[in-house]
């Protein structure tokens, strides 16, 4: 199946109410391709982010949790991050924010997917790696304002929170569930339900 025809809506008039690291919002008045006017529309704009799916030697996953004061809750996460002006490459990245964040890396890296995390009013994507074989090379450097603890956490234990909806950041799911997707194991099947 091919992707469908692009029907791009006019921009009217568009304006920058803040531009703040992080709050950087346009208003925009549009025209639909069928003539209609949207007076007011709001697109949010970020860099593009990263995240990975880190598997060590021995198969484990490399998660960490943190505090989201969105939900105000603490969960488990992936490793993930912004990219920067000075990074190379998304690879590079990636590279850069799972060292940071747990203080693990090397391994063979492959991009797993491309994901837009709300195409509806955000302008950017994210770039979700697959990473396996990592090693502990270092300590976590995490931001300032990043309380980070890392886990080491098994097929099941991490294919058991997807279950539960334990890793409720979208943008971190869905590499997690295609990568189980595409990696299958006979253990990941559910136990047979008793009638």
């Amino acid at each position: 199946m091919k992707k469908p025809k692009n029907r791009p809506w006019k921009v009217l008039t568009s304006e920058y109410l803040a531009r703040r690291p992080w709050f950087t919002v346009r208003h925009e008045r549009l025209e639909l391709p069928d003539g209609q006017r949207v007076p007011d529309y709001y697109v949010f704009e970020y860099p593009d982010w990263i995240n990975i799916t880190a598997i060590t030697r021995d198969g484990r996953f490399v998660l960490i949790d943190q505090y989201r004061h969105g939900l105000g809750e603490t969960d488990y996460e992936i490793p993930a991050g912004v990219s920067e002006p000075t990074d190379a490459s998304m690879l590079a990245a990636a590279q850069r924010e799972l060292a940071e964040e747990t203080g693990y890396g090397g391994g063979e890296w492959q991009l797993l997917t491309v994901v837009a995390p709300n195409p509806a009013t955000q302008n950017n994507l994210t770039h979700c790696f697959l990473a396996t074989g990592v090693e502990r090379i270092g300590e976590q450097h995490p931001d300032p304002t990043e309380d980070l603890r890392v886990h080491l956490m098994t097929r099941r234990e991490v294919l058991d929170l997807l279950r539960r909806n334990e890793i409720r950041q979208a943008l971190m799911a869905a590499p997690l569930w295609r990568y189980f997707a595409e990696h299958p194991d006979p253990e990941d099947r559910l136990p047979a339900q008793e009638s």
